[in-house]
């Protein structure tokens, strides 16, 4: 688990990568924002989590399984992820903060051979310009 990364993973830093060659300027895990959210686009007030499936627990996704090794370390592990998730949400919402969630799988499938990026980031452009306070991208194959 030494190897597994918290920031700049490779799904994050595609996003980051798009957004900026589409001119949107943000701010990397910015400590003053609850929950140190991966992109911070301070002028539309909107935190973008990129979260990877298998720890986030993404539902009825195929890359969150469970390994079939120590299970009730893993569950206890998954269930205050999800928690604490859920206490951030809540956190930023009551900051009047948005929040975006772009999972690994939509991003997996965006980038595939048979991939539509473009789809992605003018779903992703929709919630930067919308008053939504709340949204979740993820791929339709793994609903």
């Amino acid at each position: 688990m030494s190897a597994i990364r918290s920031k700049n993973t490779k799904p994050e830093l595609y996003i980051r990568k798009e957004l900026f060659s589409r001119g949107y300027r943000y701010r990397i895990a910015p400590s003053y924002i609850p929950g140190h959210p991966d992109i911070y686009l301070a002028k539309y007030n909107l935190a973008v989590f990129v979260h990877g499936c298998f720890w986030h627990r993404h539902t009825s996704c195929k890359y969150a399984y469970m390994p079939k090794s120590r299970i009730e370390f893993w569950e206890k592990k998954f269930n205050d992820n999800i928690r604490r998730d859920e206490e951030v949400k809540q956190l930023l919402h009551n900051k009047g903060i948005r929040t975006l969630i772009v999972w690994e799988c939509a991003i997996k499938r965006a980038t595939s051979k048979n991939g539509d990026p473009e789809a992605l980031f003018r779903r992703i452009e929709n919630m930067i310009r919308s008053d939504e306070q709340y949204r979740e991208e993820s791929a339709d194959a793994c609903l």
